[in-house]
């Protein structure tokens, strides 16, 4: 389950009119804090992000399954957009909650490291066109927040 307070955030992005993926960064963000402060691991940054993700939709963020990807992956976000929309059926099984969290727990806890998003955000602007790279640059340059 999600903190309440990650939940509240989010509730304010949408409100804010911010897009779906802004909403879910929130998750992702609470996400890479549970494994720095080393409530379990995670095998890569990848597996780090889509345990954020979702989690936000089961917490009712409108974030569409992916475009491109696995059949797996889009398959799992459909089951996660529905779940929020139905609500709690019944108390999770507390055996596979178990189970899931002894496995995360042996997971690495470098996967969330400066080092390692850096890669992987190297790795992934990588696969973009040289030109959705700069048009992404300048956008940035255009609305970030200016840091003094």
């Amino acid at each position: 389950m999600p903190e309440e307070e990650t939940v509240e955030r989010a509730r304010e992005d949408e409100s804010e009119g911010k897009s779906p993926s802004t909403q879910a960064g929130e998750f992702v963000r609470e996400e890479m804090e549970h494994i720095r402060e080393g409530e379990h691991g995670a095998r890569s940054p990848e597996q780090a992000i889509a345990i954020g993700l979702s989690k936000a939709r089961r917490a009712g963020v409108k974030l569409p399954p992916p475009k491109r990807g696995k059949q797996r992956t889009k398959r799992q976000a459909k089951r996660d957009l529905a779940k929020s929309r139905a609500g709690r059926r019944r108390k999770p099984s507390s055996k596979r909650s178990r189970a899931t969290k002894r496995a995360l727990r042996r997971e690495s806890r470098r996967s969330v490291s400066k080092q390692a998003l850096s890669k992987h955000a190297k790795r992934v602007a990588k696969q973009h066109s040289a030109r959705s790279r700069s048009a992404a640059a300048k956008k940035a340059a255009r609305t970030g927040k200016r840091r003094r």
